[in-house]
């Protein structure tokens, strides 16, 4: 069984598991976004962390949140975590005053995917803001 929570950031303990679950996760040079900045949830089997998601306000686009990570453990996947992840993200972007929810993926098809799955919707937004490759999407709340 998996339990889903919203974390502080800014507490130590938690801001090192958001970094260890990163590091396991991405295995690219990706840059971990501050876990001091924005809202963050872990997914816990047990007492262990197993998956993790973070949002900020958007700067790109206007009335958004943006789903800037999530990642799960090799493990855990196949549960669903990802996109119970996203609502969980949803959820508190639409109760803060969120229009909609953006996010992007790059050369990850099982990502591409969830978002499919989760209502999300492909868009070419007026101002690019990561890879020349990346896949841009975009769901009204």
């Amino acid at each position: 069984m998996y339990k889903i929570r919203e974390v502080d950031g800014t507490d130590d303990e938690i801001a090192d598991h958001l970094s260890t679950l990163h590091t396991l996760t991405f295995f690219d040079p990706s840059i971990f976004a501050n876990p001091e900045i924005g809202h963050w949830w872990i997914a816990w089997h047990g007492s262990e962390p197993v998956a993790f998601a973070g949002c900020v306000k958007s700067t790109m686009v206007r009335g958004a949140y943006y789903f800037n990570r999530v990642g799960v453990l090799r493990a855990h996947r196949g549960h669903g975590l990802q996109r119970r992840l996203m609502r969980a993200l949803e959820a508190k972007a639409y109760r803060i005053g969120a229009q909609k929810v953006v996010s992007d993926t790059t050369d990850n098809c099982p990502s591409a995917n969830n978002f499919i799955a989760a209502g999300y919707w492909m868009f070419d937004p007026e101002w690019p803001w990561a890879f020349p490759n990346s896949v841009y999407w975009v769901k009204e709340l």
